[in-house]
């Protein structure tokens, strides 16, 4: 008897697996995916990546499915990593978040470096996870034409 993961997850795997287009065209609309939903605008990754893939003509099933990268189960690793690497970037300590003087001029400024942080750090793990998600995909669908 089959349970409903396994079916969702077939169906998942059919609709990647019968993607019409060129290796190209399907990396480019994955690696959009995968891009936007590494950075934290809940509920609104999706509609990113299917914008910017239909901008950049990617394949708008697969920019999709690829902002699933982030989902509960990823959410608080992935930003937390997101963050650590902001703040390398940014060279500043990633343990202090916010400082005990509650000023509001500080907190705001706290906010600030925050927010940068995680968006700084968001933009270079996207960019490397969808350059390593869109060459895989492109090898795959690559392998799938040779056949």
């Amino acid at each position: 008897m089959r349970s409903k993961r396994d079916i969702s997850f077939k169906k998942i795997l059919s609709l990647f697996r019968h993607q019409n287009g060129s290796p190209f065209f399907n990396a480019k609309g994955l690696a959009i995916g995968v891009f936007s939903g590494c950075f934290p605008f809940f509920g609104f990754q999706t509609l990113i990546g299917v914008f910017f893939a239909k901008l950049a003509k990617g394949n708008i099933v697969l920019a999709a499915i690829g902002t699933w990268i982030s989902n509960p189960f990823t959410y608080i690793p992935l930003y937390y990593f997101n963050y650590k690497v902001g703040s390398i970037f940014l060279n500043t300590s990633s343990n202090k978040i916010i400082e005990k003087s509650f000023v509001i001029d500080d907190l705001w400024k706290q906010g600030t470096i925050f927010s940068l942080k995680l968006l700084i750090g968001s933009s270079f793990v996207g960019f490397l996870l969808a350059l390593i998600c869109g060459s895989i995909v492109f090898l795959i669908y690559k392998i799938k034409i040779t056949r």
